[in-house]
């Protein structure tokens, strides 16, 4: 007789975890600590974009369902461990007894369902809030209740109501943070008896965008021969917005600053991170107007190295306000009726300006020469043009200088033992350089020692492709791949330094009004500077969750604004559906190819209109091969299209080849 086999329970075996991204299509991505998953439309089951899901991985399945897995290993959602949308917005549809909501979002798809007799009266095709009651399972749909009514969703003019409720973002402050914000005064004498030091005698100077209400930073320049004791040539003032006097620690306007994390730009209006009582008043650099700020003194000789610096509070008062054009056209030698003495001190500082960006370039800072679009709006919100900037010697002037106060006060707050909100960007990962060196593998010009310290992630040697790719048909393939493959800067407690930027040191310091984390820094400056580091201590216990925090505001702030842009454009671009544009391949899919234009709107080629044959999908070179003529699109690759076909709402754009028959 054989033995019995002992029976033993089976311990259940832990499945990885992650945030769901989910295409509009259907199918999605799951990023974890066991790797990255492609999770096809018929295994997504019942998760939203966003939630945390437990995934059980088919690792000997790669690419069977062919839609942009990009050779990841599949796998299927087994259970959704968070939620990320307790309310979704959508338009309303009646089905009597029933009132299903179709979700806003490309992205979601289960609709929401309602019972009309329990809910407010709702018209047709109202856009509208709901709350989700129940989720989706296999056997029921998912249920809820209307919470508001936001208009008619065919109104084009509700796109960033739409975008406001998506995101979930906070426009309506709380009584208590009005309150305080509307008693903030500034006291010149007040401050002075402080401590703080009157530096009114110094020209100060604002340069903004046209359209700005809050100046939070200044600068001045002037010619200096020594700083203690040691000879030097320039001290570059840099002045920011003094935020944490009128914001204290868990205070009313500190807790609603802190939920929002950022302001949001969205094309047709700002969502500050505090009320205009404090961001576009008492806070905000107003020439002619004495205020609170906290000064990083930068002292460098005739090359912009650092000599020494010098870091306090001070009452300071703005005497020009400029915009990025006025200073441009100054720099230029154009005549804009600026003071002589103004126009000095901005080629001056814009002279230290490029030198300091030759010397993050010296230490790995990489300078990715990229567009941006700010759609022009007529006064009732309609896009009336769509206005492309670069990187020009006005906007580099600023941004070097803020660079390198952010650099100093980091280094300053690290030696110092703080820890405090920086801001960190790690080199990138070697699984995503190692996808860009197959692509780029294919140019005579990409070399193996190229390749091998790209692989690297040696920072000169993506200064070295981008400057070789410059200038070629290549030029945009090379640069998106690179910046895809970038990590994402994220806010932490400790400082590890700026991969992108070549800086061992860096934090946020000179936009507190619209930044909680700049804010974060102003008081663990404060605490430092006065050596009150009590009154930091709560904030020190928690500085990890509020870095984390602020790392998942930036991105839903970031996301919302793309959002806007890409609404006004598609708004915009409705009155030239027929019309051919030039563009470039910027993105590849088994569906098609996504195209961008000079103006920077985005659009698909459906597969349809690429001709009359068989595609085949390269996921690792990014790029889709006709089976019978041999045709190539790839990412990277200048085309001429025409418009056919424009949704603002979704929104989505639609083009055609310039010149293709399709079907």
């Amino acid at each position: 007789m054989g033995r019995k086999k002992k029976r033993t329970a089976r311990k259940a075996r832990a499945h990885p975890c992650g945030i769901i991204e989910v295409n509009r299509a259907g199918f999605g991505f799951v990023k974890t600590a066991e790797g990255d998953f492609f999770i096809p439309r018929s295994a997504v089951n019942d998760a939203f974009d966003g939630d945390m899901v437990e995934v059980a991985p088919s690792y000997g399945a790669r690419r069977r369902f062919g839609n942009g897995s990009g050779g990841r290993p599949q796998a299927r959602v087994v259970r959704v461990v968070e939620r990320a949308h307790t309310t979704l917005v959508g338009t309303y549809e009646m089905a009597e007894p029933f009132g299903i909501v179709i979700p806003d979002d490309p992205r979601i798809h289960h609709d929401i369902f309602t019972l009309m007799e329990e809910g407010p009266r709702v018209a047709d095709g109202s856009l509208v809030r709901v709350s989700i009651d129940q989720y989706p399972t296999r056997r029921s749909a998912a249920t809820g209740h209307i919470l508001e009514v936001l208009g008619d969703a065919q109104d084009a003019l509700l796109a960033s109501e739409r975008i406001i409720a998506r995101n979930d973002l906070r426009v309506a402050f709380p009584e208590a943070a009005l309150l305080q914000a509307a008693e903030a005064r500034v006291d010149s004498a007040g401050a002075l008896k402080e401590g703080y030091r009157d530096i009114r005698e110094r020209f100060v100077f604002t340069i903004d965008p046209d359209d700005a209400k809050d100046f939070d930073d200044a600068i001045s320049v002037e010619a200096v021969k020594t700083f203690e004791g040691k000879p030097c040539a320039w001290r570059l003032g840099v002045h920011i917005a003094d935020v944490s006097h009128y914001v204290p620690w868990e205070s009313a306007v500190d807790g609603e600053a802190r939920a929002r994390g950022t302001s949001v730009y969205l094309a047709d209006r700002v969502i500050p991170m505090l009320p205009e009582a404090l961001c576009n008043d008492v806070c905000s650099l107003k020439p002619g107007e004495d205020r609170r700020c906290m000064t990083v003194d930068l002292y460098v000789d005739d090359d912009a190295h650092l000599v020494g610096y010098d870091i306090y509070p001070a009452i300071m008062r703005s005497d020009v306000r400029l915009t990025y054009g006025s200073a441009l056209r100054a720099l230029e030698g154009k005549d804009d009726g600026l003071d002589a003495g103004l126009v000095e001190r901005l080629v001056a500082a814009s002279r230290l300006a490029k030198a300091r960006e030759v010397h993050r370039g010296e230490h790995g800072g990489i300078d990715f020469r990229t567009k941006e679009a700010k759609v022009r709006l007529d006064e009732e919100g309609h896009p009336v043009a769509i206005d492309v900037r670069v990187k020009d010697d006005a906007t580099m002037l600023i941004e070097e200088a803020m660079i390198f106060a952010n650099e100093v006060v980091a280094a300053h707050l690290e030696a110092a033992g703080m820890q405090s909100a920086y801001r960190v960007h790690e080199s990138p990962h070697a699984d995503a350089l190692e996808g860009v060196v197959r692509v780029l593998r294919e140019f005579t010009w990409f070399t193996e020692p190229m390749a091998s310290r790209l692989a690297s992630g040696d920072p000169f040697a993506v200064q070295q492709v981008l400057a070789a790719a410059a200038g070629r048909p290549e030029e945009y393939l090379v640069t998106s791949l690179v910046l895809r493959a970038m990590s994402r800067a994220v806010y932490a407690p400790v400082d590890d330094g700026h991969y992108g930027l070549g800086l061992s040191a860096y934090c946020h310091f000179t936009s507190p009004i619209r930044r909680y984390p700049d804010l974060i820094v102003h008081r663990m400056l404060r605490a430092q500077l006065t050596g009150d580091k009590r009154s930091v201590r709560t904030m020190e216990r928690t500085m990890t969750a509020l870095c984390e925090h602020c790392s998942e505001t930036e991105r839903t702030a970031e996301a919302a604004a793309r959002q806007s842009v890409e609404s006004k454009m598609a708004e915009y671009l409705q009155g030239s559906i027929g019309h051919t544009f030039s563009a470039v391949i910027s993105g590849v899919a088994t569906y098609g190819v996504y195209v961008q234009l000079d103006c920077t709107a985005e659009g698909l080629v459906p597969i349809r209109a690429l001709g009359d044959e068989y595609f085949i999908f390269d996921a690792a070179a990014h790029l889709l091969h006709g089976s019978d003529t041999g045709t190539v699109y790839r990412l990277g690759q200048p085309v001429d299209v025409v418009l056919t076909e424009v949704d603002a709402l979704a929104p989505a754009c639609t083009f055609a080849l310039a010149g293709k028959r399709h079907r």
